[in-house]
């Protein structure tokens, strides 16, 4: 299935007790330009998910937006320094023995001496949180591509319809031509006669004008090629992305034999299918810049 360059994508998940929030956007480029957008304090993921967006898309400028949400985390620690606890209670005990003193330290007493607690911030672990991002960028990929496979469906039906009309165009010009050449051999006829008469026309050379006339506006090969590039072109679109670039060259193709068809026709009804049949082609062109 063909995909659009264009989509929008997002999904949420959470990550190590942060709470994790992912967007993909993207519109239409020449290439895949990956623009990551993470806090500072999580940078260490970004060429993950570069990779991972690589992994999805071909063509297009992709902004992938990252936010992380500590507050649940619980990310605060209370350490005991265990060694400055040792040596008060031991300096108490032997307080109590040397001055006959009760020792009635309990652990809210030893709480409060000085520097026994600290409030530390966890280290983070940088892997897990790297996979847990990543899980959930896989998440809104997955949502960015549905949607681009929505608008490529689209995509291909209005590609589609089209070639309907550009093959009853060319079906047009097909019928019209050997008009074009009946109607120049009339001509010659009705020229060769006003100037010399019926008595002087020569059968022969009328049909070997006319021949040559019919060689040189003769498109019998540029709409056989036409409709083979109709054929590729409904065969991409029904086959999977990235086909994008392969179908602009083959409009360009659809141009090449419109363009000699119009040099070649001297029919006014000729000319004015070409008129639609250009039309028609420029009109995919347009919608086929959007195709990944």
């Amino acid at each position: 299935m063909i995909k659009s360059m264009t989509g929008y994508g997002s999904a949420k998940g959470m990550a190590e007790g942060l709470e994790i929030s992912v967007e993909l956007k993207s519109v239409n480029n020449r290439f895949l330009d990956v623009n990551a957008r993470l806090p500072r304090g999580f940078l260490f993921a970004e060429e993950k998910l570069k990779a991972a967006v690589q992994s999805h898309i071909s063509r297009g400028k992709v902004d992938l937006f990252v936010t992380v949400n500590a507050a649940a985390a619980g990310d605060l620690a209370v350490k005991v320094n265990e060694p400055l606890l040792q040596g008060y209670i031991e300096a108490l005990a032997h307080i109590a023995e040397e001055y006959g003193l009760p020792n009635d330290l309990s652990a809210l007493g030893a709480a409060r001496f000085p520097d026994v607690l600290s409030v530390e911030k966890k280290e983070l672990d940088a892997e897990a949180i790297s996979q847990g991002i990543l899980a959930v960028t896989e998440q809104a990929l997955e949502d960015f591509d549905r949607m681009r496979e929505r608008e490529g469906a689209k995509l291909r039906e209005d590609v589609l319809s089209r070639l309907e009309t550009i093959g009853g165009l060319v079906a047009a010009v097909e019928a019209k031509a050997p008009e074009t050449v009946e109607a120049y051999r009339a001509r010659l006829r009705q020229r060769m006669e006003e100037v010399l008469g019926t008595a002087g026309i020569e059968e022969s050379r009328i049909l070997a004008e006319a021949a040559v006339f019919a060689d040189h506006v003769a498109v019998d090969e540029e709409t056989v090629r036409l409709r083979s590039h109709m054929a590729q072109l409904k065969t991409m679109v029904d086959g999977g992305s990235p086909i994008g670039r392969k179908i602009d060259f083959l409009v360009q193709e659809f141009n090449r034999e419109a363009n000699t068809i119009g040099s070649k026709c001297q029919n006014t009804e000729i000319a004015y299918v070409v008129v639609e049949l250009k039309s028609e082609i420029e009109k995919i062109r347009e919608q086929i810049q959007n195709i990944e």
